[in-house]
């Protein structure tokens, strides 16, 4: 069997894949990309709703998630392709003392990495998103450079260019070995052939663990299944991606809003957890989010829902991702666990992955990347997951 070479194989074409091949492409590195489907993001990447945002409660998110704001912006005047992207904001509206509290406190760290976010009144509130819930109104955060995209638009945006600058994608092609020699990666093996490489990367997104295992290398990863759905279209009126942070019933939160065609796109964080592999909606579904989004926004009562489907979150203990280069196999890298923010996380980890796998990160490079290492204790909480 002839083998190809290459310097870099990433397992997984979705919203982490696809991006680090076209960073990897910019840098001449010749890249090849093995994706199980047949096409990109056919995986989870086209179960998101499409959110981009910078507003997180951590240094290393929102670094990576700024530089994704910057590709996601700009692609359209620099490439070409319209990817739906609208700067519609994020606000995070409160009605509890306890919630003011917490995002206030967070307030102090976003600002502190750059982010540009500030605490809006309930009138700017009520201005920004019309016909919103006056009651307890207390205010909320708003971070306007924040925004939207479309998640298949998108990735196939970042295919196309990744292609044109040279890089590889075999499709229906999954990973069957992960071949090493003396504690290094020398490639993999598929149905179809033996590749080399010094490098392989696991984007495997909710197969990441699977993957790893090929790898000799435990990664905890374990996918929840989340809920999302689109109604008709309707006449623009309001921007930003509402987060409502209280809990229900059922459910963590929740959080919509209106895209590029118009529609509301809604998703909803089951309480407790879903975890496993099931993608089949359900029937609480629509009953649970109707119930909280009309208490919120009664206005929008007579939009007929389209569809809705249900996607894999691959979460990891305390939601935060794992991009790391394990000292237990040199060569293999891991870009896992993105729970459920693979698609605002992809562009931005991509640069500073691809830069580290060159050989030249910046400062701000190793910075992003050293919140997400696999040897922490898992111990801390995302606050705005």
């Amino acid at each position: 069997m002839s083998v190809e070479n290459y310097d870099v194989i990433i397992i997984g074409a979705g919203s982490i894949g696809t991006p680090l091949a076209l960073a990897l492409a910019e840098r001449k590195l010749k890249t090849l990309v093995l994706e199980k489907e047949a096409s990109p993001g056919q995986g989870q990447n086209k179960c998101a709703i499409g959110g981009v945002r910078a507003t997180h409660s951590d240094g290393s998110k929102i670094k990576a998630c700024l530089r994704s704001l910057e590709i996601f912006s700009t692609w359209n005047k620099k490439h070409g392709d319209d990817i739906g992207w609208i700067k519609g904001g994020y606000l995070f509206p409160v009605y509890t003392e306890r919630d003011e509290a917490v995002l206030k406190e967070l307030l102090k760290i976003q600002r502190g990495f750059g982010l540009n976010i500030d605490w809006a009144s309930p009138e700017k509130i009520r201005e920004l998103v019309p016909g919103i819930a006056a009651k307890d109104l207390r205010g909320g955060t708003w971070a306007p450079e924040d925004g939207s995209a479309s998640p298949l638009l998108s990735v196939n945006a970042f295919y196309r260019r990744a292609a044109k600058l040279g890089a590889e994608f075999h499709f229906k092609e999954p990973v069957k070995e992960l071949l090493s020699e003396k504690g290094a990666v020398k490639g993999v093996l598929t149905s179809r052939g033996r590749y080399a490489a010094a490098w392989v990367v696991n984007a495997a997104g909710a197969d990441a663990a699977a993957v790893s295992e090929l790898a000799g290398v435990k990664v905890p990863v374990n996918p929840d299944c989340h809920e999302a759905g689109i109604t008709e279209p309707a006449e623009r009126f309001f921007e930003p991606m509402v987060v409502d942070i209280r809990p229900g019933d059922k459910s963590k939160n929740y959080y919509f809003y209106q895209n590029w065609e118009g529609q509301i796109v809604f998703c909803l964080t089951p309480q407790p957890p879903i975890f496993g592999h099931d993608r089949r909606s359900t029937s609480e579904f629509l009953p649970e989010i109707s119930k909280r989004m009309l208490s919120l926004m009664p206005n929008l009562a007579g939009l007929k829902v389209r569809r809705t489907w249900r996607g894999l979150y691959p979460m990891t203990p305390d939601g935060f991702p794992i991009v790391d280069f394990p000292a237990a196999l040199t060569g293999y890298v891991l870009a896992v666990g993105m729970c459920g923010q693979g698609f605002m996380l992809g562009p931005g980890l991509g640069e500073a992955l691809a830069s580290h796998i060159a050989g030249s990160p910046s400062a701000e490079d190793r910075e992003i990347l050293a919140g997400f290492k696999l040897g922490r204790s898992f111990a801390g909480q995302e606050k705005l997951k």
